[in-house]
């Protein structure tokens, strides 16, 4: 069986994703809308889709099964309903959503049409996320009692010039998003490792001191002057967690921009931008080099030259020891990727639940556990820190 897809979004974060999709076995034909209508067009000619449509409203309105929603980050929320309600499965990029009626009025979407919605969050995918899930299997870690998640992303590596495409001659309006209402990059890595969810979270906002119009309220569609975010957050489970969002850090986030901790009663991982570790009570042990992804290095880095040969077509495919390369499309085989490795499982996760009716690992209740901890955080911060309870939407039906 195999599925049409419409891309909602023509930007540059959409690009990286249209051509997967293209390659899927799973995928008959890919359509393409923007606002831009020569954005769309300009996507469908250097990628060879299969056409373009002229809005939203064609692309619900047309026959193609599923939409890939790549629209800036506080619109999400709204398109997802009306495409599930228009009888689309849908593949969303993070957040979710930015308020925790916009969540509910998904998962009541997702309830009531039987149809297919992932978050497409990339951290779920990540090598550290893949490792520290394994051990979590195995019960390696004992009782993992407090865990920690970073998306270090400061504003200077990328994101002025991702702002500047996306929103026009009034940017810096959008570019001061709240750090708390992009949660799942960090959350995601650590919850998508060990079992349980956020109960309750206070958080501290870090005011914005640059000056440059970036995070200043007078500008800001989102009244937001916070620049960096740090939450302290308890879990179902007894244990803690902590995450951080910070846009104004001296970090390279251009090499690891999700990074992530784990403290067991038994044994311990951490991670920094370019090293790993796995600790027990006896030693440390580097794993570093299970963890690294050529989608963060450079294709002629030497490191590629000591790669076992079984292992290479994968690690070239921006893939780390740790992916199960073999569940992949034949197709994928030396395709573009990114996120350490995560595009190339994102993309055929979707494709998989939606051909076969069965649940992806980021479904909408699971995307709720990533994404509503940050929303209810972000809250905290505007009074000060207070501890606040978190909504819990449940476990996803049959889990």
């Amino acid at each position: 069986m195999t599925i049409s897809l419409g891309l909602v979004g023509a930007g540059q974060f959409a690009g990286q994703f249209a051509k997967l999709f293209k390659l899927h076995p799973g995928i008959d034909r890919v359509l393409v809308t923007d606002v831009l209508a020569e954005r769309s067009a300009a996507l469908a000619e250097r990628l060879e889709l299969d056409g373009t449509l002229p809005d939203f409203e064609a692309m619900l309105a047309s026959d193609v099964d599923a939409v890939a929603i790549f629209t800036q980050r506080w619109t999400h929320g709204p398109l997802v309903v009306q495409a599930l309600r228009a009888g689309k499965h849908v593949y969303s990029a993070v957040p979710m959503a930015i308020s925790e009626q916009e969540i509910a009025d998904i998962i009541e979407a997702v309830r009531d049409t039987g149809l297919t919605y992932m978050m497409g969050e990339t951290s779920y995918y990540n090598p550290a996320t893949v490792y520290a899930r394994g051990k979590q299997a195995d019960g390696a870690f004992g009782r993992v009692f407090y865990a920690e998640g970073d998306y270090v992303h400061d504003m200077d590596l990328g994101f002025y010039e991702a702002y500047q495409y996306s929103g026009g001659a009034d940017w810096k309006r959008t570019a001061s998003y709240p750090p708390m209402l992009y949660p799942t990059h960090s959350v995601g890595g650590v919850l998508g490792a060990i079992p349980g969810h956020a109960v309750s979270v206070s958080c501290l906002g870090v005011r914005d001191e640059r000056g440059d119009g970036v995070f200043d309220k007078n500008v800001s569609m989102f009244d937001n002057d916070f620049s960096n975010a740090t939450a302290l957050f308890e879990l179902d489970n007894g244990g803690v967690m902590r995450i951080n969002e910070m846009r104004r850090v001296g970090y390279p986030s251009h090499i690891r921009e999700s990074r992530f901790r784990f403290f067991g009663t038994e044994a311990s991982f951490e991670q920094l931008a370019e090293v790993s570790v796995w600790q027990d009570k006896e030693k440390v042990h580097d794993i570093s080099a299970e963890l690294e992804s050529s989608a963060t290095m450079a294709a002629d880095d030497p490191a590629l030259a000591n790669v076992a040969p079984a292992l290479r077509d994968a690690f070239m495919s921006g893939l780390a020891a740790v992916h199960d390369a073999g569940r992949l499309p034949e197709e994928f085989r030396g395709a573009p990727n990114g996120h350490e490795g995560s595009h190339h499982f994102l993309v055929d996760d979707f494709v998989l639940a939606a051909t076969n009716g069965t649940l992806p690992p980021v479904n909408a209740w699971v995307a709720a556990r990533f994404t509503l901890p940050g929303i209810i955080a972000h809250q905290s911060a505007l009074h000060g820190g207070v501890r606040l309870p978190i909504p819990d939407f449940g476990d996803a039906p049959g889990q």
